[in-house]
């Protein structure tokens, strides 16, 4: 059978995997770093692309690619289909004062009603707002909207800006996919139409939004196009398929094969709870973000700015590695003696406290030690995603179990720490790329016009021990720095 890849290219690197389309095995992989920060070139993202291709032994036997990608990224492009400004990220937060803006202008309400979600400052829709008032010039010049998957997808086909693509900037050709123009909030998932009347409110009724080229937003499984004859891989045989692309949240959930009923929780740089529905979910007061998935559902979803960093940051205070935080962590009781940390050390999305901090609460000379401390982080960090995991339930889904995935939940600690916090079971899958993984998925879907049936495996499983007093004393102090 043929071989089919995928790719995740998220905030810090972009990783790409290689696997067997009929037995779902892990074939080869490769990985390249992005830089750091909150606005980045999309050149640097292609540059990646590149060289994990390359760290991967290259395309050779593959026969379809699909890429998945941070959600939200406001790339900009000018008529000539270069890129006018480093793209915002997600997690830049300097656009939080124009997300507030939308909604005093056009309502909470109307918003969920149109676009299923109320912009927060990660939005695309607040970040063009920003872009109108900070830097008009920019805004004016602005000939075509893409996220970062659907420009990298684009990059592929062999399109790009004047004098660096061989089929040049054919703004038109861009595409995207249902999951991701979901996390603009100029789309809606229920209708599956972009609301230009939103976009032009957000670029100042300029009648800008009506006439920019917006990606055709292709259905699951569709292919996007084929990979062109590209300079930076002379190897590589054009015609490869490619598939339509997903969001990284959309592709996490695809490559884990999540179901109704389970519920993923996802540490990374920012921490994720989403479930996968049949129905489109509307909450108008932010908390729930209604997306769609990759496969044609819905996935509402909460978002977490802090996650993993949390424990990279006690990790550094403390001096000790992320695997001795845990050792320290579990010689603590839960509820770390009446530790708790509020970890809004970026500020914070939900709750919407852009510029809250981190702050620590309830410290004696008793429980200020090492243990009780990396404790704290853990479970401040897994109390923030417990609460996303009760809004998210609140809105009518129900959670049979949590499918803990991430980097930061393969620590036995965090494991553990999450069976005291969530009410119900914790699964947690064996260690993978999933976000790539649903892309290769995808990618065998636009290859086959079938999804191909790929199983996960199981690392460790918890039943729920629900310890009180951590998430009780976690909301006792919720807020009260912000």
């Amino acid at each position: 059978m043929p071989l089919v890849a995928g790719v995740d290219s998220s905030t810090q690197s972009c990783k790409v995997v290689i696997h067997d389309l009929e037995t779902g095995a892990l074939v080869r992989s490769g990985r390249a770093k992005h830089p750091e920060g909150t606005e980045v070139d999309p050149a640097e993202w292609w540059s990646a692309l590149i060289e994990a291709i390359t760290d991967a032994g290259g395309l050779d036997g593959v026969a379809a690619i699909s890429v998945a990608a941070q959600q939200h990224g406001m790339v900009v492009l000018d008529v000539e289909g270069r890129v006018i400004r480093p793209a915002l990220l997600w997690n830049d937060t300097r656009s939080a004062p124009a997300a507030a803006a939308l909604i005093r202008e056009l309502g909470a309400e109307t918003l969920a009603a149109r676009t299923g979600s109320v912009p927060v400052a990660s939005f695309t829709l607040a970040k063009l707002r920003w872009l109108h008032d900070a830097e008009p010039a920019n805004a004016a010049r602005i000939a075509a909207i893409a996220l970062p998957h659907d420009w990298l997808t684009w990059r592929l086909r062999g399109y790009g800006p004047v004098g660096e693509s061989p089929l040049g900037p054919v703004l038109a050709a861009l595409t995207t996919d249902r999951s991701d123009a979901s996390g603009t909030s100029y789309w809606n998932p229920s209708s599956g139409d972009y609301d230009r009347g939103i976009l032009d409110a957000a670029l100042g009724n300029s009648g800008l939004g009506h006439s920019v080229v917006l990606p055709i937003v292709i259905a699951p499984g569709a292919r996007a196009g084929t990979v062109g004859a590209l300079p930076e891989f002379p190897k590589i045989t054009p015609g490869i398929v490619i598939g339509a692309g997903a969001g990284d949240n959309a592709g996490a959930a695809l490559g884990l094969g999540a179901a109704a009923g389970d519920v993923v929780v996802s540490i990374g740089t920012s921490g994720t709870v989403f479930a996968v529905t049949d129905a489109p979910s509307r909450d108008s007061t932010g908390t729930v973000a209604g997306f769609a998935d990759a496969t044609g559902n819905f996935l509402p979803l909460v978002a977490t700015l802090n996650a993993a960093r949390i424990l990279d940051a006690i990790a550094g205070l403390l001096g000790v590695t992320h695997t001795e935080l845990g050792e320290l962590a579990l010689q603590a009781d839960p509820g770390s003696g009446g530790l708790v940390l509020q970890p809004y050390f970026e500020g914070e999305r939900t709750p919407n406290l852009p510029d809250a901090t981190a702050t620590l609460f309830g410290m004696t000379l008793a429980n200020t030690t090492r243990p009780t401390l990396a404790r704290a982080a853990i479970e401040g960090m897994l109390c923030a995603l417990a609460v996303g995991l009760d809004a998210v339930t609140a809105g009518g889904v129900e959670a049979r179990r949590v499918l803990l995935i991430g980097g930061a939940a393969q620590n036995p600690a965090v494991q553990h720490s999450a069976a005291d916090v969530f009410a119900v079971r914790v699964d947690v899958p064996q260690p993978g790329e999933y976000v790539a993984v649903g892309a290769a998925r995808q990618a065998g879907w636009a290859l086959t016009g079938e999804l191909p049936a790929w199983s996960t495996a199981t690392a460790a499983s918890f039943e729920p021990r629900a310890v009180a007093v951590i998430t009780r004393q976690y909301a006792a102090r919720q807020g009260a720095s912000a």
